[in-house]
């Protein structure tokens, strides 16, 4: 059974069901745990164990690097071809999650602020939070980097070809669609309906945002969790997740583009890590 209840705020949905029969809340406790067990949450974990594994090993973290955006194929055509299939089928399950929230009679994409009704301001509040978060983001990693907190991020390959920017820009939508539409949407409208408070979901997000980049080091977490925290109270208030989704894009396309010029610049701090050599 599921009881309606008016939102106070004069912005975000207009109201929300809530699951009040043991029933209705295991569902919905289903339903979570199976998008978060092939989406975020396994990302997660599997994020997490690679922290932990990079932790064991005897090359310090400081020393270790991972690729956000790596070749799929030796072949320049199948390379291409394998990574825009990843990015389509990334996509796959945003679409998926968005057919969870859509509600007979009820716009989903409406309803969390997925358009392009209010784009002028969306675009506006993007670029000030890319702003906010980038920045000292930028700085986090910086000194997680001097501390030996964080492992080298390699966001693109250092070699461009003609097929790498767009390639990027997809992977940077992808990515802005992937953690907003799940960790902001979704997850608040699931988890406010099985009855958490706001500031419960928000932290919570924010902890499984700062797990699902554990894999980069200790200064990611504190840093995506913060971003999390930011984003999720934007939304509590605003309600709409498109300029949270045009502030992680840019985020990304600033990254996944403006990478080899960072590590040639600042080659100490943002190119990868030197390959050991192996023992005679």
């Amino acid at each position: 059974m599921w009881q309606s209840d008016k939102v106070t705020s004069p912005t975000g949905p207009s109201n929300v069901r809530y699951a009040t029969e043991p029933a209705a809340r295991a569902r919905l406790w289903w339903e979570i745990g199976i998008v978060l067990a092939i989406t975020v949450g396994q990302s997660a974990l599997y994020s997490v164990l690679s922290l932990v594994r990079a932790s064991l090993r005897t090359t310090p973290i400081g020393e270790q690097q991972t690729q956000l955006n790596p070749d799929r194929d030796a072949e320049i055509l199948w390379n291409v071809l394998y990574q825009f299939l990843g990015i389509v089928f990334a996509l796959a399950l945003v679409a998926m999650v968005l057919y969870l929230l859509w509600d007979p009679g009820h716009n989903a994409l409406r309803r969390i602020g997925l358009d392009f009704t209010r784009f002028g301001g969306d675009l506006g509040r993007g670029i000030l939070l890319a702003a906010v978060i980038g920045i000292p983001g930028l700085g986090l990693y910086v000194i997680a980097r001097i501390l030996g907190l964080n492992v080298a991020v390699v966001a693109s390959p250092l070699d461009a070809a003609w097929w790498t920017v767009p390639l990027l820009l997809l992977a940077a939508v992808r990515a802005g669609l992937t953690e907003e539409v799940i960790f902001i949407a979704y997850l608040f409208d699931r988890l406010r309906r099985l009855g958490w408070s706001w500031w419960a979901i928000i932290l919570s997000t924010a902890a499984l945002r700062g797990a699902y980049h554990a894999y980069q080091g200790v200064g990611a977490i504190v840093g995506n969790f913060a971003m999390g925290v930011v984003f999720g109270w934007c939304y509590r208030r605003g309600g709409r997740v498109m300029p949270l989704v045009i502030a992680h894009t840019l985020l990304d396309v600033v990254a996944f583009v403006g990478y080899p010029l960072a590590a040639a610049l600042w080659p100490g701090i943002f190119a990868p890590a030197p390959t050991p050599t192996p023992a005679p």
